[in-house]
């Protein structure tokens, strides 16, 4: 749909040649919180001079200090099921594939995998399910996420599920809706339309449009936050890019709500999947690190999610640059966590460290682990959501309720190297905060975990 996605307007964008002069101006622009246009936007995609590549860099860290300070949010997908109803061209769960070993879990089965993440430490998970639509129905998804939200290991539970399933209509999402989700995701995979027709061959994800459109079914269905991403790897990363940032500003137009979250997955190899093994329009790392910084000048409110497609030395350059979310200690193969190791995975993962060890090299590296779920608990959503982040207001409860679970973490999970280091951070992260009132507030939260109580935040 033009109106959504206006190809012409964006190969016409993407003409747009930087200057020094240009490229300063845009990022003093970023740096007042003020977002990028389509136009600012395609002129930094454009950048390749590596002096200028670096002030992006730089900017871009800078801005998300500004706006989500240093926590870094973890969480674990959950996948229910590798059975698919889909035929893309670029994923090991497509129906056609018969080199796989699938599995779809009982619901008994999904409560046990969720309690082995409790286990872990994990607070919020993403539901996958496959886009197989008789096995992975409503009905299958409400009782899990039901019965996941009741159970409790230790001090261990799950306190939000974000999900990720096949395009609902409206009535489907406003029943998604009342079971208690967290953000709704939803990859269009690819913009380009052409493209998205050739590696969709078959199944109702070929229809490009239903799939663009479901953000908007979600939103007029009420569902609060909504978390959209190309598949990088099926068309020009810069196109891709721009089209990602045009769907927001749709969005964040119409609905007054822009996405919740933006994801950058890139193209892993895939079991018994040619095409994923060397996909038409690979991005270099280096570009890679350049749409991540581009992303959250563009649209400094959103939450950006790196996944464990990357490597550690990687992810850990990508978290300087931007992104504010990753997943930790993945499988992406149903009850790869506690039951099956047969069964096949989605994808191939270059970072395969558990929890802990992550969440040891973030403390080490100055970041603040977060297993925070307070706004969803305190109504901190959708609008309400976009009118703390734009402002660079919501830093004032994110840094706070990241130490409050980073210290239920260190208490419950954390090895004796975790606990020295940690709450050195916590000690030095308290002292800076400048708001005294808050600074006070922390401190009386922090000793009412110290002394057992759990799920404490502000």
């Amino acid at each position: 749909m033009s109106e959504i996605i206006n190809v012409d307007v964006i190969n016409s964008l993407l003409k747009e040649q930087p200057t020094e002069k240009k490229v300063d101006e845009i990022l003093n622009k970023a740096l007042m919180l003020k977002g990028l246009n389509l136009q600012e936007s395609a002129t930094l995609l454009n950048v390749e001079d590596d002096k200028l590549l670096d002030k992006i860099f730089h900017a871009a860290k800078e801005l998300k200090e500004k706006i989500y300070g240093k926590r870094i949010v973890l969480f674990a997908p959950l996948y229910a099921s590798n059975y698919c109803s889909n035929n893309c061209v670029y994923c090991a769960f497509r129906r056609d594939n018969k080199c796989i070993t699938r599995r779809h879990l009982t619901p008994q089965e999904v409560v046990e995998e969720a309690k082995a993440l409790m286990n872990q430490g994990h607070k919020r998970i993403i539901l996958l399910t496959g886009e197989e639509y008789k096995k992975a129905g409503l009905d299958y998804l409400e009782e899990i996420m039901d019965r996941i939200y009741h159970e409790k290991v230790f001090n261990g539970e799950i306190r939000r599920i974000n999900v990720n399933i096949a395009p609902l209509d409206v009535e489907g999402f406003k029943r998604l809706n009342s079971f208690g989700i967290g953000t709704y995701q939803l990859f269009q995979e690819t913009y380009h339309r052409e493209t998205y027709t050739t590696v969709h061959p078959s199944g109702k994800k070929s229809d490009y449009d239903w799939r663009l459109e479901a953000m908007d079914r979600a939103l007029e269905a009420g569902i609060q936050d909504i978390g959209i991403g190309p598949l990088f790897g099926l068309a020009d990363y810069k196109f891709e890019t721009l089209a990602t940032l045009m769907h927001a500003q749709y969005l964040d137009t119409k609905y007054g709500v822009g996405p919740h979250t933006i994801s950058v997955p890139r193209i892993e190899p895939a079991e018994g999947v040619a095409f994923s093994q060397n996909p038409p329009d690979q991005m270099s790392d280096k570009e890679f690190k350049k749409i991540v910084a581009l992303i959250r000048l563009a649209v400094p409110y959103t939450g950006l999610v790196l996944s464990t497609r990357e490597t550690p030395e990687l992810r850990h350059e990508l978290l300087q640059l931007g992104v504010s979310q990753i997943s930790a200690g993945s499988k992406t193969n149903p009850g790869g966590y506690s039951l099956y190791k047969d069964s096949s995975e989605q994808f191939e993962m270059s970072d395969s460290r558990e929890l802990d060890e992550i969440v040891l090299k973030l403390a080490q590296g100055d970041f603040i682990p977060s297993f925070c779920t307070s706004c969803y608990r305190k109504g901190r959503t959708g609008k309400d959501f976009m009118d703390l982040a734009k402002p660079g207001l919501i830093k004032r409860f994110c840094n706070t309720n990241a130490l409050l679970t980073f210290k239920e973490y260190i208490e419950d999970y954390g090895s004796d190297e975790l606990k020295k280091a940690g709450n050195a951070l916590i000690e030095k992260e308290v002292s800076a905060v400048e708001d005294e009132k808050i600074k006070a507030e922390a401190k009386r939260k922090l000793e009412r975990i110290q002394n057992g109580e759990r799920d404490v935040y502000i």
